[in-house]
Formats: structure tokens, sequence, C-alpha cells
């Protein structure tokens, strides 16, 4: 295996054009992720509304996540021939216009309260998350052509703290007494205005590569650095779906996206029904905060581990953010104390960032390489929200026959099989061409 070069000396005008590529594309995702995670802080809110039960929310959840998932794996190909700008662009247009249609379901009275309104909501936010699939595929995209293989691990921590400032913005946004106290319709209206103006921005500033930028290209020495095929379906595929590395990366990611959405979707409910705290409550929005700043916080831990100390591995440093999951849902199944869950909170939502930052942000870019990240990404990203659908209606259902008590236990197994599928990977990087 061929040693990674260090870090190159990049130019100044280069370096101060990619600080503006990737922050304007970073700021646009995190809008995205304002659009998609504003769903948790309505679940509540829309069974009060209509009537319905956990696990018809849970089928919400569900179908919608399942279509991410496939969704992902699918246009992972079609990102890679279109460039990440434009996918970003597609997808950024079509999150803004379905979380305007899913909020204008509150003026939709014809539909009434039960079966015909469910669908129409189901079929509007799983448009959306299919439109969000393209999210991540074209950040990575664009990244992967703009990194050095020696800085990804840094930048994918930059990028992880301004992805996780989307669900800053979104919890902020959604604990403030004015916007709690809304409408629940307000919480889709109002990230689908915020997506369309960074939309407009993506369109002036992103560029795919610094040549399109009017720079010389550089080499960046990943698993596709050297190759002169066309990118093609057949090309990106057996880059990426015949590697063994790669499809251990996807099995551990099922894992990751059924812990992270089973506690992302519901923890909102939780706080809420368990421990009886309104969005707007003090300890509740001080949680809030305490989980996005973990988040943040992971992003930055895992970039620097892996850089650092385990020198550009990632899997390392995901079998710690797994085994920090398994700790922190064991003291949610074994405690009621409220702040001891809190803290189990937090840390578990470092540890998610962990694993997210590593294995879709940085190990699609490595393994996948220039030429076929946005495919890498999509088919790690795209098994994360396949694993995570199972928390939709699987959860609902379980939270609705067995209650609160086992929704810990039921993610917790799933954790420490990423964790033991990392072990298995401890070792490994990149080569340069594939080799």
């Amino acid at each position: 295996m061929e040693k990674i070069l260090d870090k190159p000396n990049h130019t100044p005008e280069f370096k101060k054009r990619r600080g503006l590529n990737w922050m304007t594309l970073g700021l646009t995702y995190a809008a995205m992720y304002m659009a998609r995670y504003n769903f948790g802080f309505a679940n509540k809110q829309l069974s009060d509304t209509y009537g319905f039960s956990k696990t018809e929310i849970g089928t919400i959840i569900t179908v919608s996540t399942l279509i991410y998932g496939l969704s992902a794996i699918f246009n992972g190909p079609i990102a890679d021939r279109w460039g990440g700008r434009k996918a970003m662009i597609t997808g950024a247009i079509g999150a803004s216009v379905f979380n305007l249609a899913f909020g204008m379901a509150a003026y939709m009275g014809f539909l009434g309260t039960g079966t015909f309104m469910l669908f129409y909501l189901a079929s509007m936010w799983t448009l959306n998350q299919y439109f969000q699939s393209y999210s991540a595929l074209a950040l990575i995209k664009v990244n992967a052509g703009w990194f050095h293989v020696s800085e990804r691990g840094v930048f994918s921590a930059i990028f992880g703290s301004m992805i996780q400032s989307g669900r800053f913005f979104v919890y902020m946004l959604m604990t403030t007494a004015l916007v709690a106290g809304l409408p629940w319709q307000w919480k889709f209206f109002i990230p689908s205005a915020i997506v369309a103006v960074f939309t407009f921005l993506t369109f002036l500033f992103v560029k795919d590569s610094p040549k399109d930028a009017g720079l010389d290209e550089f080499d960046p020495q990943d698993a596709t650095s050297g190759d002169t095929e066309k990118i093609t379906l057949a090309y990106v595929a057996k880059k990426v779906f015949t590697n063994p590395i790669a499809i251990t990366i996807a099995a551990a990611e099922f894992c990751t996206g059924l812990v992270r959405k089973g506690f992302e979707e519901w923890f909102p409910r939780y706080m809420q029904e368990v421990h009886h705290l309104n969005l707007d409550n003090p300890v509740f929005q001080r949680n809030a905060f305490a989980i996005v700043i973990a988040g943040i916080a992971g992003a930055f831990v895992a970039g620097f581990a892996s850089d650092k100390l385990f020198g550009h591995r990632r899997p390392p440093v995901a079998f710690f953010g797994y085994l920090l999951q398994v700790i922190s849902l064991s003291v949610v199944t074994m405690t009621s104390n409220l702040t001891l869950i809190i803290a189990a909170f937090t840390v578990n939502s470092l540890a998610i960032s962990m694993v997210h930052s590593m294995l879709s942000g940085t190990a699609s870019m490595d393994f996948g390489g220039k030429r076929a990240a946005a495919t890498a990404a999509g088919m790690f990203d795209g098994m994360q929200y396949i694993g995570g659908s199972v928390m939709g209606i699987g959860a609902g259902w379980l939270l609705d026959t067995y209650g609160w008590g086992v929704w810990g236990p039921s993610m917790i197994g799933f954790s420490a099989i990423g964790g033991i599928l990392m072990i298995k990977l401890w070792n490994a990087r990149p080569s340069r061409g594939g080799h």
C-alpha cells in the first residue's frame, strides 16, 4: 500500500476560493438539515392535531426514510455524472418545495384527519426526503475534488460542525416560545424559505472543482487518482460496489442509521411524554442545545483523531463512537434520572456524529475517490437511512405496544455490531488508484 503524501502546499488564491466554496456548500447543507430535522419537533403536534398514533407517525418516518436510503444509492452515480453543484441545487429546490407542500396540509381540510391526510403527509415528506438524498452526495462529491486525503479528516470536522449547525438552528428555532407556540405548519414553512435562499447562493458561488473555478487541478491521492476511464455507471459501480471495505462500511452504516434515526426522530417526543417537558421549557432547550454542541464536538474530535492520532484511518475513530453509543443507550435504559439522561443524550449525540463524519463524510471520499465519491457516499448514506427506516414504524409500534422502556434497548445491539465491524477494518486506508 502506498504511503500517503504530506498535506500539499496550496496557494493563497486556492485556499480563499476553496473557503468560499465549502462555506457556501456547508451552509446550504445545514439549511437542508433544518428542513429534515424539523419533523421530530412536529411529531407530537401532528398526533394531537389529527389523532395519529405513534405507529402512524412512524409510518411517515419509515416510508420517507426508506426512500431517502434507496434514492441515495441510485442517485450517487447520477451525482458523479452531473457534478456536486448541480446535484445540490436540485436537492435544495426539492427540499424547499416539499417542506412548503407538507405545511400546506394544514389548509387542506377536505383531506380530513384520517387515511387521506396521512397519505398526503407521507407522500410530501417522502418527496422531501428523495430530494434531500442529493445533498450529502453533492457535498461529498464537491469536497472530494478540493481536498487532499491528508486534509479530509480535519476538514470533514469543519464541515461536520457546519452540518450540525443546521441542527442547532432548527433546535433553536423550534424551541423558542414564538415558533413553539405557532401552528405546526410553520415548522415547515420557515425552513422552506431558508433553504430557498441558500439554493440561490449555491448557484452563485459553488464550483465542482478548482479547474471549474479557474485554478489548476491537483491530485487528491485517493482511490481513483490516476484513473483515466470515462465516469460511467459501470465504472463507479465497479469502484464501489465490488470493494469489500466499502461493503463492510455500508453494513456498519445500516447500524448507524438505525441508532441515529431512532434517537433523533423520537427524543423530542420522549422528553415531552416521559419527562413532561414542553418544547419551550428551559430544561428541554438546554438539552437540545447540548445535543447539538456535542454533535459539533464529535465531528472535530473524530476529524483530528483520525488525521493526527490514527494516520488518516477512519475505522478506529468510528469504533470509539459506537462504543460510546452503547454506553449512552445503556444509561438511558437503566435510569429515569433526568440529569443522567440528558448527559447520556449529549454523549450519544457526540458518538453518532463521530461515526457519521468518519464513515459517510470521510471514508466515502477516501474509498470512492474523487471520481466515484458520490457513489460511495450514496451507498454509505443510503444504507444508513435504510437502517433508519426501521425506527419509524418499528419504533412507533414498539412504543405503542410496550412503552418507552424498550426505546433504548432496541438500539444498543446495532451499535455493538457497528463497533465489531470497525474492528475488522481497523487498519483500512485508501490506496492510490484503488490498487
